[in-house]
C-alpha cells in the first residue's frame, strides 16, 4: 500500500480494511477469449499462429465478425495473400499488413466463430506462463469475468476471492462493473525513443448506466472511486474526457495514454499489479502515484522479492485528498 510517502506491506485479505464505507470500487468484468490459433501454412506446410485482437471494423469483440486485426507468426512467411489452415474446416487469409507488424485476416469457418474458437483456439496465456492445461487457463479468468472480449486478463482482479468481496460489502463498499476489452493497447511495450512518440492502440469499453450513475453520485458527494486495475482507470478517465468531466454510460473506444501531468477527474485510488519497464502501464501508475513515490515503492518491492507479471503481487495507491482535478 502506498499512501503519501508511507509504504505498508499487507496481504490481499487486508484489502477491505483499506477502503471506506461509501467508496465505489469499479471492476472490469471482461472475459478472456481463446484468441490464439495454431495452424499450418497452406504454402510450405510450416507451423503458423494467428492471434486475434479485435474486429477489423473496430468496436467490441464480435462473434459475428470475420475480418480481424491480428498478430501472426512467422511474420516473414505470412504476407498478404497467404493462408493458414486450421484442421480441415477453417482457414485464415492474410488480407493486408500494417506498419506495426500486425495483419488484417479473414476467417472462413463452417461453424460460428464461437464454436470455432472453442474447438481450435487456445487461452492466450502470457509467454512466461506457458501453454498450461485447462485448469491453468481457467485460473487466468477473474472471478468477475462475464463478457467475452479480451486477449489478456485484467490482472488486478485475479487477486479477488468471494471472501474478499464479502468483506468489502460488509464494510459498506459499493462494487460496480464495466467492460474494457484488454488488447494490444494494454500489453504492447513502448518501442519509441520518447513517451510522447508512443501511439496507443484502440480498446473498446462499455460502461453500464448503473455504474456511471454510482460513480457520478460518488464524485458529487466527495466519496472515493477506486479502480481495480489500470484498464478500469483508462475506461473511466476516457469516458470523463468525452463527457466533460462526468462518466457517461455507453460504448466507446479509447486510445488514452495516461502520462505524467495527466489530470485525473474520476479515480481517487488504484489497485494494480507490478508492471515491467518500458510498459505503458508503468507510465500510467507513475502518473497516478508520482514518479518518485512509485519508483521508491518498486525498489522496495524488488528488495523484498515481490512478484511481478500477471500472477504477481499488487499495490494499492491513493491520491492525496483533493488531488483529483
Amino acid at each position: 500500500m502506498l499512501e503519501g510517502d508511507a509504504i505498508e506491506h499487507r496481504t490481499f485479505a487486508d484489502f477491505p480494511s483499506l477502503l471506506r464505507e461509501g467508496d465505489v470500487l469499479v471492476v472490469n468484468e471482461t472475459r478472456v477469449v481463446r484468441a490464439r490459433l495454431r495452424g499450418v501454412r497452406e504454402l510450405g506446410g510450416g507451423a503458423a499462429e494467428v492471434f486475434l485482437l479485435r474486429p477489423a471494423a473496430g468496436g467490441a469483440f464480435d462473434f459475428e465478425a470475420r475480418d480481424w486485426h491480428a498478430l501472426v507468426r512467422p511474420g516473414r512467411r505470412l504476407r498478404a495473400g497467404a493462408r493458414v489452415r486450421f484442421g480441415d474446416d477453417a482457414t485464415a487469409q492474410i488480407v493486408s499488413e500494417h506498419s506495426d507488424g500486425s495483419r488484417i485476416v479473414h476467417l472462413e469457418t463452417r461453424d460460428s466463430l464461437a464454436e470455432f474458437l472453442e474447438r481450435h483456439g487456445e487461452m492466450p496465456l502470457p509467454p512466461y506462463v506457458g501453454p498450461g492445461d485447462e485448469g491453468r487457463a481457467q485460473r487466468y479468468q477473474t472471478m468477475f469475468a462475464r463478457v467475452p472480449g479480451s486477449v489478456a486478463a485484467p490482472t488486478a482482479s485475479l487477486h479477488f476471492t468471494p471472501t474478499v468481496v464479502a468483506g468489502l460489502e460488509a464494510r459498506g463498499v459499493t462494487i460496480v462493473r464495466l467492460v474494457l476489452d484488454v488488447g494490444l493497447g494494454t500489453f504492447r511495450p513502448m518501442e519509441t525513443e520518447t513517451i510522447d512518440e508512443h501511439v496507443m492502440h484502440a480498446e473498446c469499453y462499455d460502461i453500464p448506466p448503473a455504474t456511471a450513475g454510482a460513480i457520478n453520485a460518488a464524485k458529487r458527494e466527495r466519496r472515493r472511486v477506486v479502480a481495480a486495475g489500470t484498464t478500469v482507470l483508462r475506461a473511466l478517465e476516457a469516458a470523463a474526457e468525452t463527457g466533460g468531466g462526468k462518466v457517461g454510460a455507453g460504448v466507446g473506444e479509447t486510445t488514452l495514454f495516461v502520462t505524467p501531468g495527466f489530470g485525473f477527474r474520476v479515480v481517487d485510488a488504484l489497485l494494480t499489479n507490478f508492471h515491467l519497464p518500458a510498459s505503458t502501464l508503468l507510465v500510467l501508475v507513475s502518473a497516478f502515484g508520482g514518479y518518485a513515490r512509485v519508483m521508491t515503492a518498486y525498489h522496495v518491492a524488488i528488495e523484498k522479492r515481490y512478484r511481478f507479471f500477471s500472477f504477481g503481487d499488487a499495490m494499492y495507491l491513493q491520491l492525496d485528498e483533493g488531488a483529483t482535478a
